[in-house]
């Protein structure tokens, strides 16, 4: 029955527009998925095969019937843009693969213009999309296989990212949707079919540098944390802590963020204020970010209690702000500086094996340099923003090494 298509759409429509305005366990995002889930047992219960065409135009069919009350529905043309113009569900679908599914489209939305030929994404159990193509003959797969989706660069995350900044800089609220979304958006970047790459942007301009750097240690952080074994949810909150940990910076003169020498000590007591200053500015927009308030408060402290701000009395830092200490001091030695030029990777490796237990979490410090090493053909050196991302590398079955203690997995 149309009806029932029509209904299952509505609520499709209804269920992104709330996963992008909640996170997760969000009561608004629970009843919207529970709603066009329930809708989609209805489908089922029509058809044991619902197949829907998306083309872009104005026409949405649903198996061969044209739904003619759909012809206004926005959301065909922007499911077509991404490279799903046929969208099939069957019974072995459940309520977490279309939560998965509906993560991804909003991930893909998120970066627009993009050429859709190419790339590859793993896809839920449950549920097959894909283009149509030539002869009506559909590119599609039953199971996790390849299928022609998006060439992703990082050009809109990296543009994303610089107008939170500016909007913070001109003392704006931050955004926090535009912060998950990239971190979503980065997510889906580094996973293709049973592969993973960690894509990193090779500085161009120093004044690019908190944009870039930024970007760089949520990836190296989620990548951390999923090769430590963490699940999804730990892994993408681990990645916004981890693009937001500098959010202070933004508040530091540029002739102080960029100088070629050593600072003076008024200049340093400025330049160490960023990790309280971009605490305040997180919980002043959202009191539930409390896990990336405390990484940007806690990045710069050592685990021997050196490095600042200083605490009256000691106490141990959370691990998320240990595994992004360990990442944000990678990208910043691997990028050139005005003061200094870049390091290889062999030098920053020996560096943090070196200052294992004094500057570092030991453990976190060896799986850091044991995940570079064995992801290192995953490593994408992009020299713009704009350069689409190679193919992945290394297989993306996150694994946690043997010596990795169970309170390291454990932890929240």
């Amino acid at each position: 029955m149309s009806a029932v298509a029509s209904q299952f759409l509505h609520g499709l429509a209804q269920a992104l527009s709330a996963l992008a305005l909640y996170p997760e366990g969000h009561v608004s995002r629970e009843r919207a998925l529970d709603t066009v889930f329930g809708r989609l047992q209805d489908l089922l219960a029509d058809h044991p095969r619902p197949v829907f065409s998306f083309l872009g135009g104005d026409e949405v069919v649903y198996n061969d019937l044209p739904l003619r009350e759909m012809r206004t529905w926005d959301w065909s043309r922007r499911l077509a843009e991404i490279g799903i113009q046929r969208l099939q569900f069957d019974q072995t679908v459940v309520r977490d693969h279309v939560e998965e599914f509906l993560d991804m489209v909003l991930a893909r939305m998120t970066m627009t213009g993009l050429d859709t030929s190419e790339a590859r994404q793993t896809r839920p159990t449950g549920i097959r999309y894909g283009l149509v193509g030539v002869d009506g003959q559909d590119v599609l797969r039953a199971d996790a296989s390849s299928m022609a989706t998006i060439r992703f660069s990082l050009e809109d995350e990296a543009d994303a990212i610089r107008w939170m900044h500016g909007e913070l800089m001109d003392g704006r609220m931050l955004p926090l949707l535009e912060a998950e979304a990239v971190v979503r958006s980065l997510s889906v970047a580094m996973h293709g079919e049973q592969q993973i790459m960690v894509p990193l942007l090779r500085l161009r301009e120093f004044d690019q540098y908190t944009t870039t750097h930024s970007m760089n240690v949520s990836v190296l952080t989620m990548a951390l944390a999923e090769w430590l074994g963490m699940g999804p949810r730990d892994v993408r909150a681990f990645g916004v802590a981890g693009l937001l940990h500098d959010l202070g910076k933004v508040k530091i003169p540029k002739d102080i963020l960029n100088k070629s020498g050593r600072l003076a000590p008024e200049e340093r007591l400025i330049m160490n204020s960023h990790p309280a200053e971009g605490a305040k500015m997180i919980l002043l927009a959202e009191q539930e970010l409390d896990l990336a308030a405390v990484v940007a408060y806690e990045h710069h402290i050592m685990i021997n209690g050196g490095g600042y701000p200083r605490f009256t009395y000691g106490r141990a830092c959370h691990q998320a702000s240990r595994l992004v200490h360990v990442c944000d001091v990678y990208d910043a030695l691997r990028t050139n500086r005005p003061y200094r030029d870049a390091w290889p990777s062999d030098k920053i490796l020996a560096y943090v094996e070196e200052r294992s237990g004094v500057e570092f979490d030991g453990q976190i410090a060896h799986a850091f340099t044991r995940m570079i090493r064995d992801w290192e053909p995953g490593v994408a050196e992009l020299t713009s923003e704009t350069e689409p991302l190679p193919d992945p590398a290394v297989p993306a079955t996150p694994r946690a090494p043997a010596s990795a203690p169970a309170d390291l997995l454990d932890e929240g």
